[in-house]
Formats: structure tokens, sequence, C-alpha cells
């Protein structure tokens, strides 16, 4: 009769004749094991459907477990998808496998996150930060045996970790020069939540780059807060009712862009006029909808992610190190509308 439980070990060391530290070394393929031995461990093993746990044997001899924990800022975001994609693609040949968890932007969430794949002892730890304050895993990151900690996207404050961030002053600079390029000079800056890291460092790069062109920006033009596409656009419609609105947008990420874009879209077919749109970060469909973005290679974030991860796994002294993607500016028709 079949048996309703997963076989153990002891049940393949007693179908194969030998003792259950045997069977261990055979299954953990420990050498001093004859042959014949070994092949008769291996039959039951195969017949009975065993199958290793193999993170329970790593943990047990005082390792690591062969994972990656990444705790995304947003899992839906194709942004975050493409990181996850890059970290698997410096992963591969390492062993080391990546595990993906989802804060949401929530900083409970994130920390809730970050203890389980501490408490899981993962191999290295990879974080998308949305918490404001990181001391919690300062500790992780000052001892010699802790997991590696990467942070990506932003800095974590709170503590020195390795990480990898975009270039988002050159990509702020690249949109505003191209816009004042076309003869924009009323340029507005649609932005995400005002206390994240990426937020924060492209306000401060839109309004230096608007600065050197001896342009002033209203406080009317900055608007922040837009953290979905049903956000941006409301937003983006209340820009475009201003007593003096802006001739052109800027929109610092993807979910951003889209919901200036149905604005746009609504504004076009009612007939009137729209401003011009740079957006920060490339999406799908962008170069058939003709929209010029401030784009970067989204998987080399995830690829430096685990090459830092990597190195300090065999190199935990080295000192806290950050990679900087560069950007560049793709025009596809919507950053080149001269100002109405």
């Amino acid at each position: 009769m079949a048996s309703d439980h997963r076989p153990t070990l002891a049940t393949v060391a007693r179908a194969a004749g030998v003792s259950l530290k045997t069977a261990s070394r055979v299954m953990n393929d420990e050498p001093h094991v004859a042959p014949g031995t070994r092949e008769r461990v291996r039959a039951a093993a195969l017949e009975l459907g065993f199958r290793r746990n193999a993170a329970a044997a790593d943990l047990a001899r005082g390792g690591r477990a062969p994972l990656v924990g990444f705790v995304t800022a947003d899992i839906a975001n194709r942004f975050f998808a493409s990181v996850g994609a890059g970290m698997e693609q410096g992963l591969q040949g390492s062993g080391y496998q990546l595990v993906t968890a989802s804060s949401g932007e929530d900083a409970v969430r994130e920390r809730q996150l970050t203890e389980a794949f501490l408490e899981r002892r993962v191999a290295a730890l990879v974080i998308a930060p949305t918490d404001d304050d990181h001391r919690y895993l300062a500790r992780e990151v000052a001892v010699d045996d802790g997991p590696p900690v990467v942070l990506v996207d932003r800095p974590a404050p709170g503590i020195e970790a390795d990480t990898v961030v975009i270039d988002n002053e050159g990509g702020a600079r690249q949109a505003v020069d191209h816009l004042v390029a076309h003869g924009h000079r009323r340029i507005a800056l649609v932005g995400d939540h005002a206390r994240l890291w990426t937020a924060q460092e492209r306000r401060l790069a839109f309004l230096r780059a608007m600065a050197e062109h001896g342009l002033a920006v209203p406080g009317s033009r900055l608007r922040e807060g837009a953290y979905d596409a049903a956000a941006a656009q409301r937003l983006v419609a209340e820009l475009l009712d201003d007593a003096d609105p802006p001739t052109a947008l800027v929109t610092a990420n993807n979910r951003i862009t889209v919901g200036a874009l149905h604005v746009l879209h609504a504004r076009r077919t009612a007939g009137a006029s729209i401003p011009a749109l740079v957006g920060f970060d490339d999406f799908e469909l962008a170069d058939l909808l003709g929209v010029t973005v401030v784009a970067y290679d989204m998987a080399e974030i995830g690829r430096q992610a685990a090459f830092l991860a990597l190195e300090r796994t065999a190199d935990p002294t080295l000192p806290a190190r950050r990679r900087t993607v560069p950007t560049r500016l793709v025009p596809r028709g919507s950053g080149e509308v001269p100002p109405a």
C-alpha cells in the first residue's frame, strides 16, 4: 500500500539495509562509502520518491541556505521585475537561487520580509528600500559572518551597504535639456512619494537643471505623491487646469507616465492642445505610443546587485561600494512637441 507521507531518510536506510549515518553520507555526496552501497541507497531513494532537504542539510552544518532573498518594492512593476531578471542572470552558475517577495512600498511589510529572510539564513539579501530607517540591519552589515546586504534603486538610511542606483542626476538633466532645446520654459515635474530617495533625487536634479537654464519653477509646477497611475492622473489634470499650465511635463517614473498618458489622450480626443512629455523609466509599448523617455538598462541593476553580493560573499571585508547605472534619453515624439 502506498504511503500518504513523504519517505524519510530513515525509510531509505531501512530499504537499502544500511545505517542512517551511511544513508546520510550517500545523499549528501560525502566520501568513504563503498560504490555498491552508494548505488543501493540511491536506488532505494529513487524507488521510494525520497527528496533530500538541501536547505535543512546546509543549516544543520551551520551554513546558510543557497538562496538570495530579494525584497522588492512592487513586484507588479516592470522595473522591479527586470531587476529581478537581471539578478537571476548574475547568479547563474553560482549555485544560488533567487527568492522574491514584495513589500508593496510598505515600510512595515519590508521589515517583516527582511527579518523573515534573515531567520531563514539566506546567503545574501537584496532590498529595494521603502523604510526610512534601516538601523536594524546595521549588525548584519557590520559582522563578517552576516549575509551580504545589497540595496537597489535607493540607499537605505542608517547603514553603509553595497548599493546599485540609477544616474538620477544625469537622467533629470537630460529630460530638462531636451525640453528646453525644443522651446519649453514652463516645465512641470510629477513625482512619486516625497519620502522616497529616488523621488527626492530626481526633484533636486530637475530643479538644478532648470536653474542652470535660468528657469524658475513655481511650487504649483512641482507635484508629488503620484504613488500609482490613478494618483498621477489626478495630479496631471490639476496641472493642466491651472491658470498658467505647463507646456511640458517630466514624469518621474513609469507608473506616473502611464497616468499622464491617460490624461493627455482624453484631452487630445477632446480637441485640446497637450504638453510635451518626457518620462523617467522606459516601459512596455512606450515605443509604439511614441513616448520620449529617460531609459537605462533595468536588468543591469540586478546583475550588478548579484555581482556585489557574490563578491562580498567571497570577501566580507570589502568596503561598502556604490554602482551607478547610466541613463540615456530616447526621443520618440512626445518630448519633441513644441510649446502650444
